[in-house]
């Protein structure tokens, strides 16, 4: 958002509390009530100074307060964001678009299938054809289970063994969403909107328990993908299979800030070493 909406108001010179505590009340109404949604970014401290006429140290105090109750957080070079702390994964979309808005565009995603990333940026993508947005480079990585080997998960609910028809299911929908995200992407390279554009995809033999996001090694996005019963068509027939929860999975968000011991900051770096260490070690190519 490039300027201070209407709905922040103004300060009340009778009220008897501080400005700086007018403003974060203001500011916390607007995120409460979705006026500011999670993502959203915030005024910058010029804007909300000339807005409520106080000088920029109030607004800071003001921002300062709602940092502390984890309604906002500062990125690095952007600026203030409302803070993302359950989003679901359709809520994931405007934090994708607002990394498209750097040059140099990474995205590294460790789960199941990738298929709310496919989601995520297919939007985005389609924003960058139109050239309402225009990074130079994007780098994609994706880590994801090879369904070709045996696996704790998805497997038949009954007998819980490992069944190759409900893992033959399950690579089908990875490779939909994998090649999918690899022919958007690569897309944008070949037609000349992109200076460089890639997918690198690699595979692992371990069962997925969960999925993260990384996006411009700044923030992350991390949901725990619970095991649930249900029923699916293999070959034709019904079959109960433990499988794991996808799309409606929690996502908390946690992001680089100006302090280098925060829980955010720290996050987000132990993400990439542990995207780094798979990555590096016990994952393979994957064959498109």
């Amino acid at each position: 958002m490039s300027e201070s909406p209407d709905f922040l108001g103004q300060l009340d010179p009778d009220d008897p509390k501080q400005a700086s505590q007018q403003i974060a009340n203001k500011l916390r109404a607007a995120i409460l009530t979705r006026r500011l949604a999670p993502g959203d970014k915030l005024p910058s401290q010029p804007e909300l100074a000339t807005r409520y006429g106080v000088a920029r140290e109030t607004v800071k105090r003001a921002l300062d307060l709602l940092r502390a109750e984890r309604l906002i957080v500062s990125r690095q070079g952007s600026g203030v964001f409302v803070r993302a702390q359950t989003q679901r994964a359709v809520e994931l979309r405007p934090h994708v678009e607002a990394a498209f808005e750097r040059p140099h565009v990474t995205i590294d995603f460790a789960g199941f299938s990738g298929e709310t990333l496919r989601d995520a940026l297919a939007e985005t993508l389609d924003k960058v054809r139109v050239g309402r947005l225009a990074p130079e480079t994007i780098a994609v990585r994706i880590l994801i289970c090879d369904m070709t080997a045996p696996m704790a998960l998805p497997t038949r609910a009954d007998a819980q063994t490992d069944d190759p028809a409900v893992r033959e299911r399950a690579e089908r929908i990875t490779r939909r969403a994998v090649d999918a995200i690899i022919d958007q992407v690569t897309e944008l390279g070949d037609l000349g909107l992109i200076r460089s554009a890639t997918v690198e995809v690699r595979l692992h033999r371990a069962s997925p328990q969960f999925k993260l996001y990384i996006l411009n090694n700044e923030e992350v996005f991390y949901g725990f993908s619970p095991v649930t019963e249900r029923t699916v068509s293999i070959k034709g027939e019904p079959m109960a299979i433990y499988d794991l929860m996808g799309k409606d999975v929690p996502l908390f968000h946690y992001a680089v800030t100006d302090d280098d011991t925060s829980h955010g900051t720290q996050f987000v770096e132990a993400s990439h070493q542990w995207f780094d260490s798979v990555w590096s070690t016990i994952a393979y190519r994957y064959d498109a």
